[in-house]
């Protein structure tokens, strides 16, 4: 699978916030924010990956199931945010974890500011007082980035996430350029672009995998990107 340069992170139109970049290994975040809040918001990456990783030392299978993960009431909030994640979009826990990495940091950094957006390897976390526009990264198709997004105060807090077979590290069984998927819950958007991605492995199966998608409990939209073929299912505002 080939990496792309992370570029996309100029997807997001946030000029009038102040953007920081923080990482832990594999935890890479990007944000904009009222405020530089880098040693809070590394404070929050350890704190969530601490949880993360002491209960897969106790269940390794969490981290590499690629299906549904049993509900677990003992564990911790992020874990559970992933393990309902997995099983709405029926796949494996670790589907969510970009998502759910931006969204718990996300809700930390609200303690703070009115204003953030979390991007994690192309998953997204915002949350701000005034409308934003978000482009859709699809690799080499002719609709990266030509595709955007228009998304409301009224629609947030709200995770936008993509799933992409062609771009990034990411596992994906199938084809799609790009699988984009809006939801109040960025561990939901991100567990459910995954399944969709998983879908598509040519243009005709786009019908398919976007009635797939709208099946799942919490999925507010869908945008889905091959080559220069695109689908549209829900909630979804284009730009002009």
């Amino acid at each position: 699978m080939l990496y792309c340069e992370r570029t996309y992170r100029n997807s997001v139109a946030a000029h009038d916030l102040v953007s920081f970049h923080v990482s832990v290994r594999e935890t890479d975040l990007h944000i904009s924010a009222d405020q530089d809040l880098s040693d809070f918001a590394l404070a929050s990456i350890i704190k969530h990956r601490n949880y993360l990783e002491t209960y897969i030392k106790k269940r390794p299978e969490f981290l590499k199931s690629l299906l549904p993960e049993p509900r677990d009431k003992f564990a911790p909030v992020i874990v559970r945010t992933m393990i309902e994640a997995g099983i709405a979009a029926r796949v494996g826990p670790m589907a969510a974890v970009a998502g759910a990495l931006a969204q718990f940091v996300g809700n930390d950094l609200l303690c703070r500011c009115d204003n953030v957006i979390i991007e994690n390897g192309g998953d997204i976390f915002m949350k701000t007082l005034s409308g934003r526009r978000v482009s859709i990264f699809a690799g080499e198709s002719p609709l990266s980035q030509k595709v955007i997004l228009r998304i409301m105060p009224t629609d947030m807090p709200l995770g936008i996430c993509t799933s992409s077979a062609t771009v990034g590290p990411s596992l994906s069984f199938g084809r799609a350029d790009a699988v984009c998927v809006l939801s109040h819950s960025a561990s939901l958007a991100d567990a459910a672009a995954s399944r969709i991605g998983n879908q598509v492995k040519k243009p005709g199966d786009l019908k398919k995998a976007l009635n797939l998608g709208s099946e799942i409990p919490g999925v507010k939209g869908i945008v889905i990107i091959m080559g220069e073929t695109m689908g549209v299912w829900g909630q979804i505002q284009l730009c002009d």
